[in-house]
């Protein structure tokens, strides 16, 4: 049996802005109905993918295919195979949330037969059935990211494209927001950009980008465990020079931020022997988290939101 055609095939992917490398030869598979987050620092190429993968933006180099279709070649093809929803809302404040969706199913080409059972569908999914007719732009910012989210996902696209989605939502909208997401699942597959380590944590795969090129691919779980059993966070006034002096004792140790990062398969063994020196003004311990594998693969920490 032949395997299934991917949602994504970017290979090989690069483009330039000028004198800035957005990407730089990026390879990336998204399987059908697969979640994958994509972190990375601001100017990482987070963005620049989801244009291209959106028809939006031709690459320079390599290839990009949605659902089997060429971005480049089969322009049209890919758009009726994607759904999106980047940080704005592309919603009209002036016409009503049913009017926006049937404005959608149009663009998209679903049937004439189907739209109002889509229409309704979708916003039952939403939670918007009994604001159907009142107009966006009366919305909350939670709801109409909501509509937004139905808008994208209302022609059961192969690939959904979300850009940073939950932006400026506040912990109940976005626990809301997910929720849709959660639902639609079976649909096709997610390609989720955020800058938000417990919304990568629940997708199957994080890709983490710097600089243009992929750093970092794996699930949470694998991802995490590569840092080993705990994360050693140690506090000092050189952090270069501290790294310098435990790396000359065998340690696996790197400077992220203004702390020094301590990967060791003892890391609680160590945590007396670290406290008597006088280099050290504090050390924390714990489990390794998505953030510490940001900052390990980054050298910084994720960017606050």
């Amino acid at each position: 049996m032949a395997a299934p055609v991917a949602a994504l095939d970017a290979r090989d992917l690069a483009h330039r802005f000028g004198d800035v490398q957005a990407l730089d030869g990026v390879d990336l598979v998204v399987r059908p109905t697969e979640r994958v987050a994509l972190l990375g620092p601001n100017g990482s190429g987070k963005t620049t993918l989801l244009r291209i993968a959106s028809t939006r933006l031709a690459p320079e180099a390599g290839r990009v295919a949605v659902a089997g279709h060429d971005v480049v070649a089969a322009p049209d093809a890919v758009r009726q195979r994607v759904g999106v929803v980047f940080q704005s809302p592309a919603l009209d404040d002036a016409i009503t949330a049913r009017e926006a969706l049937r404005f959608q199913a149009a663009l998209v080409r679903i049937p004439r037969s189907e739209i109002a059972a889509r229409v309704g569908a979708a916003l039952d999914d939403a939670g918007l059935a009994d604001r159907a007719d009142s107009r966006v732009g009366t919305l909350s910012g939670g709801l109409a990211r909501r509509l937004d989210l139905a808008r994208g996902l209302m022609h059961r696209p192969a690939l959904a494209l979300l850009d940073e989605p939950t932006t400026g939502l506040d912990p109940l909208a976005r626990d809301a927001f997910w929720s849709v997401l959660d639902r639609r699942r079976a649909d096709g597959a997610q390609l989720i950009a955020t800058h938000l380590m417990d919304e990568a944590a629940r997708c199957d795969r994080v890709v983490i980008l710097d600089g243009g090129r992929v750093v970092a691919d794996g699930t949470p779980d694998a991802l995490t465990a590569a840092l080993g059993p705990d994360a050693l966070w140690l506090d000092a006034d050189d952090a270069e020079s501290l790294a310098a002096a435990l790396r000359t004792d065998a340690l696996h140790a790197r400077v992220v931020g203004d702390r020094v990062l301590v990967r060791s398969d003892r890391a609680r063994d160590l945590v007396a022997s670290l406290y008597e020196r006088p280099d050290v003004r504090g050390v924390s311990i714990q489990p390794p988290t998505l953030a510490d594998v940001f900052a390990t693969r980054v050298g910084r920490a994720p960017e606050p939101t």
